[in-house]
């Protein structure tokens, strides 16, 4: 049940949508959650585009742009090793959608929030982490099913 929170300055990508499928895919591959319809459908992305001038840096407008990923995550989703394989795939995303150079990628921050046990609400209900994980593994023995 993941969410994106991709902050950026109008006109600097040019597909934001396809940024957001992007960025969802480099999420799921980081939880090791299945690509199935029912998991994509949980993963919510926001995209946040704000006029030029509100995206300030060093109190005056970023030129050039910089983009922030907020990745919120339950907690213990992602190891370490998984947070950081996230941090990589979500700035090359960027990297590729806004033609950010290799010697400017401080302009891409991604940052991941985990949501403590317990604290995670759906549907009028609690989620724990341990309801996805079974979740994550009905869906993978569904997708393991032959189709007849």
């Amino acid at each position: 049940m993941p969410l994106i929170d991709l902050t950026f300055p109008t006109g600097s990508l040019p597909d934001k949508q396809q940024v957001g499928e992007e960025l969802t895919t480099a999420l799921l591959r980081a939880e090791r959650a299945p690509d199935t319809d029912f998991f994509r459908s949980i993963t919510w992305a926001y995209l946040h585009e704000l006029p030029a001038e509100n995206v300030l840096r060093a109190g005056a407008p970023a030129d050039p742009p910089v983009f922030r990923v907020e990745a919120t995550v339950p907690q213990g989703a992602l190891s370490d090793r998984r947070k950081q394989e996230f941090v990589e795939a979500a700035t090359a995303v960027l990297k590729d959608a806004a033609g950010v150079g290799d010697e400017d990628l401080i302009r891409i921050w991604v940052l991941v929030n985990e949501v403590p046990e317990g604290n995670w609400g759906a549907a009028g209900n609690v989620i724990h982490f341990e309801q996805l994980r079974e979740a994550a593994k009905a869906e993978r023995e569904k997708a393991a099913e032959p189709v007849s």
